[in-house]
């Protein structure tokens, strides 16, 4: 059975940084897209980063630019989202997930996306 496992959350301070990873089970990510999400209680779910495995292209938006990458670990079963200057809007549950069919560019749409890890804590305290 597929299944996606987000690690790497926990409490941290205003500036600090954090890097999460996204480990697959029962595939490799080969050249599928792969998208980071965040969700705070009480909002939507958004999107924070993206990577396309097949050729290491990232997207951010504005929002985490500057302070969010993304990027694939050699063997293609584990992305990592490293963190930096995080601040206490940072503050939600982070999520990964995979878009289904491969060569597909990678988006901040959360439709696109069909298999979901369980989601990684991340607290930034002021």
């Amino acid at each position: 059975e597929a299944q996606l496992v987000e690690s790497g959350g926990g409490l941290v301070q205003a500036g600090e940084s954090l890097k999460l990873s996204c480990a697959a089970s029962g595939f490799t990510f080969e050249n599928h897209g792969i998208g980071w999400f965040r969700q705070a209680p009480g909002k939507e779910r958004v999107w924070v980063a993206c990577l396309n495995v097949r050729d290491g292209t990232a997207s951010v938006p504005d929002y985490t630019k500057g302070r969010f990458t993304v990027a694939v670990g050699s063997a293609r079963d584990v992305v990592f989202l490293q963190m930096n200057a995080l601040e206490p809007e940072d503050t939600a549950t982070y999520y990964c997930a995979v878009h289904p069919a491969p060569y597909v560019m990678c988006s901040g749409y959360v439709p696109d996306y069909e298999l979901w890890g369980q989601g990684t804590q991340v607290t930034v305290s002021s």
